[in-house]
């Protein structure tokens, strides 16, 4: 596997997982945004205080690394997609993806509702098939965090239905990603940092 060309920092402090040689495609076609992504996975730490005050729509998570990436040219995105059929367009856009970058999509599932993920998983297929994009990126939480949530008595606002690593896993071996060459990343324990 190509996740050795990740640093040993991210490789001991995410659980990473990777399907057709997306860290090579990263590295070697897209290495711009390789090294962002390098970047915000090694300046992301777990605040305490995002998990115990209500972050509102978007959790501090997703605006932690969202704003690291916009600061960095890369943008929301919704593709404007069409199918024609004789003389009769219909359109089809996709979801919005929420970095995006010189064909390299990423999405932040912190704690959404797990069929989130075959939202994401459906419309990385149907981007790659259609060639607008190259890889996809998924980084999530993994599943030991569970214990820190119950810790600070903030277990039950991340529930078995949320977005986490062990509901990820199985829809992509299952093939939900189908031919597009993805990078999952998994936030753990060791990333959590008491700043309270």
């Amino acid at each position: 596997m190509s996740t050795e060309l990740l640093p040993e920092f991210i490789r001991q402090n995410y659980e990473v997982h990777e399907w057709k040689h997306a860290c090579a495609i990263l590295k070697v076609d897209f290495p711009n945004e390789w090294n962002d992504i390098l970047a915000v996975l090694t300046a992301f730490r777990l605040n305490k205080s995002w998990i115990t005050n209500s972050g509102g729509s978007k959790s501090q998570v997703s605006k932690f690394i969202d704003s690291f990436l916009y600061s960095r040219n890369w943008i929301e995105k919704e593709f404007k997609t069409q199918v024609v059929v004789d003389q009769n367009t219909i359109d089809t856009p996709t979801h919005r993806v929420d970095c995006f970058r010189n064909r390299v999509a990423l999405e932040i599932e912190w704690n959404n509702k797990d069929p989130f993920y075959d939202r994401d998983l459906n419309n990385f297929r149907l981007l790659f098939d259609l060639r607008a994009i190259s890889v996809g990126v998924i980084i999530t939480r993994c599943d030991d965090l569970q214990d820190i949530f119950n810790d600070l008595g903030r277990g039950s606002s991340y529930g078995a239905s949320t977005t986490h690593m062990s509901k990820l896993l199985p829809r992509i071996k299952g093939g939900s990603g189908a031919g597009c060459p993805l990078l999952v990343l998994g936030i753990s324990k060791s990333l959590y940092v008491e700043d309270e």
